[in-house]
C-alpha cells in the first residue's frame, strides 16, 4: 500500500486534561511528521526523530504554518435535519412538531435520503469532522443511504434508525416489534462492515412506549458491541412530560435504565438538567453524555454542567455534539466557541486543551474508540486534519500576537470555522482540500 506523510506542527492529546494537569496531557511538536500506510498512522513525532522511517522516494507534504491534529469527533448530530438548520423561534417540543417531524417525513424517499446524506457527509469533512454519531429517521432506507455514502467515503461513522411508536405523526411511527426487527436487520447488514458501526436509536422516552424501550434493550443484549443513542434531560417541559408518561420511574434516566439502555457505548444527548444521582449512574455504568452547546443555546434549553459532569471524583465520559439542526453549525470549532461561553456562564473556564480533548480523544473515549481514534500516534486510524490558524486576515493578525500553542488553539476555537480546515484526511486519504478546487469528494 502507498505510504503518505505530512509535516507540520503536531497537536495531539494523550490523556484527559480534566483529570490531570492540561500541559502534561499535550503532545506538541513544532516541527512534526506523521507517516500513514494502509489507513493507519505508522509513525508520528518530531520530524528529526521520525524522518528515518520515511521509505525511499516518499516526500512529506510540508505545512510549515499549519497544525496537524486528529480528525474531530461529533457525538450527537441528526443528518436529516441539515435542511432545516436555522428554523426560527421554538423551544424543543414545539420545534419537533413544527419543523423536525415534517422534515423527516421526506426520508421515506431513498433518493432524497441519499442526496441529503451526500451533502451532510461532505459538509462534515469540510468542517474537519471525520467521525460522528448520527441519527437517521424512522425509515430503514434513511440508514441504508447514510451508511452507503459513508462506506464510499471510507469514514468511520456510527448511526441508526430512529425508534418511535407514539407521540409523533402516524407516518413516522413504527411499532415495538417492527422497530426491533428493522433495527436487527440493519445491524446484521452494517454493524462492523468496514468502518461502519450501528447505534440502537430510540429518539427519546416520550416517543417510545415502555415496550419499545425494552425492545431496544433486547437489541443491545442480542448484539454485543452495538451502540445506543437517545436524548436526556434537554428541556424542563420534556422532563415533566416524561414524569407524566413514566410515573413509576425515579428519574428520566431511570426510564432508560429500567429498559437496560444505560451502559458502555450508550450516549445521551444534552443531559442539561441532571441531578447528582444521574451523574453517578452514568459514571458507574460507563455511559457517556454529548455536550451540545449551540443547540442548547438556540432552543433556550439551558446550560450543561460541564464541571459537574467532569468531576474527577466520579467523572462521566463527555464528548462534543453539534446537534444540527437545532445546533447552528457542523463546525466543531464553532461549537467549542459556544462551549466556552456555556461553561463561563456556569462559573467555570474551558481552556483550549480541555476543549480540544472534548472534540478529539475525549469524544473517542465517549464512543469507546480511544484505542483507534482521537490521537496522532502509531497504530491509530489515519483520520486527521490540517488546520490553518491564519485562515482569514483577521485570524492571521491575531495569530501574530499569540505567544504559545495554547493561545493559538484558543484562537482557533473562538475565531475558527470551516475556513480554518485546510485539509481533511480519512484512513490516510485526502478527502478535502480547501485550496485545490474542485474538492476530491463531490456531492454527486
Amino acid at each position: 500500500m502507498p505510504v503518505t506523510a505530512l509535516r507540520g506542527q503536531i497537536v495531539s492529546l494523550r490523556d484527559n486534561p480534566f483529570e490531570r494537569a492540561p500541559a502534561d496531557c499535550l503532545d506538541w511538536h513544532e516541527d512534526g511528521l506523521v507517516i500513514m500506510e494502509g489507513g493507519r498512522i505508522t509513525a508520528a513525532g518530531p520530524y528529526e526523530a521520525v524522518k528515518g522511517a520515511l521509505p525511499a522516494g516518499v516526500t512529506p507534504a510540508h505545512h510549515p504554518d499549519k497544525i496537524l491534529m486528529p480528525g474531530l469527533i461529533d457525538t450527537h448530530v441528526h443528518y436529516p435535519q441539515i435542511q432545516m438548520i436555522g428554523a426560527y423561534g421554538e423551544q424543543l417540543l414545539e420545534w419537533l412538531n413544527t419543523y423536525t417531524f415534517p422534515t423527516e417525513l421526506e426520508f421515506a424517499d431513498q433518493a432524497h435520503a441519499a442526496r441529503v446524506a451526500r451533502v451532510f457527509l461532505r459538509e462534515l469533512l469540510r468542517a474537519g469532522t471525520t467521525t460522528a454519531m448520527v441519527y437517521c429517521t424512522v425509515h430503514p432506507q434513511s440508514v441504508e443511504a447514510f451508511f452507503a455514502e459513508s462506506e464510499r467515503l471510507g469514514t468511520r461513522m456510527i448511526a441508526g434508525k430512529v425508534l418511535m411508536d407514539r407521540n409523533a405523526p402516524a407516518a413516522l411511527l413504527d411499532t415495538a416489534q417492527r422497530g426491533h426487527d428493522e433495527s436487527a436487520a440493519l445491524i446484521a447488514r452494517w454493524h462492523g462492515r468496514g468502518r461502519q458501526l450501528y447505534a440502537v436509536t430510540p429518539r427519546f422516552a416520550p416517543t417510545s412506549t415502555e415496550a419499545q424501550l425494552e425492545a431496544a434493550g433486547a437489541l443491545l443484549c442480542d448484539h454485543p458491541g452495538v451502540y445506543m443513542q437517545t436524548h436526556l434531560c434537554e428541556n424542563r417541559a420534556e422532563i415533566d412530560w416524561v414524569r407524566d408518561l413514566f410515573p413509576e420511574r425515579a428519574s428520566y434516566l431511570d426510564t432508560y435504565d429500567h429498559a437496560g439502555l444505560v451502559g458502555p457505548r450508550a450516549v445521551f444527548g444534552h443531559a442539561i438538567h441532571m441531578h447528582e444521582g444521574d451523574f453517578c449512574t452514568c459514571h458507574d455504568r460507563g455511559a457517556a453524555i454529548a455536550f451540545c452547546p449551540t443547540s442548547n443555546l438556540f432552543l433556550g434549553s439551558g446550560l450543561f454542567k460541564l464541571a459537574e459532569a467532569s468531576d474527577p471524583r466520579r467523572p462521566v465520559r463527555v464528548g462534543l455534539g453539534t446537534d444540527v439542526g437545532a445546533g447552528t453549525s457542523l463546525s466543531q470549532l464553532q461549537t467549542l466557541n459556544e462551549a466556552y461561553k456555556v461553561a463561563a456562564l456556569g462559573g467555570t473556564r474551558l481552556d483550549a486543551l480541555r476543549a480540544f480533548w472534548l472534540a478529539t480523544l475525549g469524544g473517542a473515549r465517549a464512543l469507546y474508540l480511544e484505542d483507534r481514534l482521537g490521537r496522532l500516534a502509531p497504530g491509530y486510524e489515519a483520520d486527521l486534519i490540517v488546520v490553518d490558524p491564519r485562515a482569514t486576515p483577521f485570524m492571521a493578525f491575531r495569530a501574530e500576537h499569540c505567544r504559545s500553542i495554547e493561545e493559538i488553539l484558543f484562537l482557533l476555537m473562538t475565531m475558527g470555522d470551516d475556513r480554518a480546515i485546510a485539509e481533511t484526511w480519512v484512513a490516510g486519504r485526502k478527502v478535502h482540500d480547501r485550496d485545490a478546487p474542485p474538492d476530491p469528494i463531490p456531492f454527486a
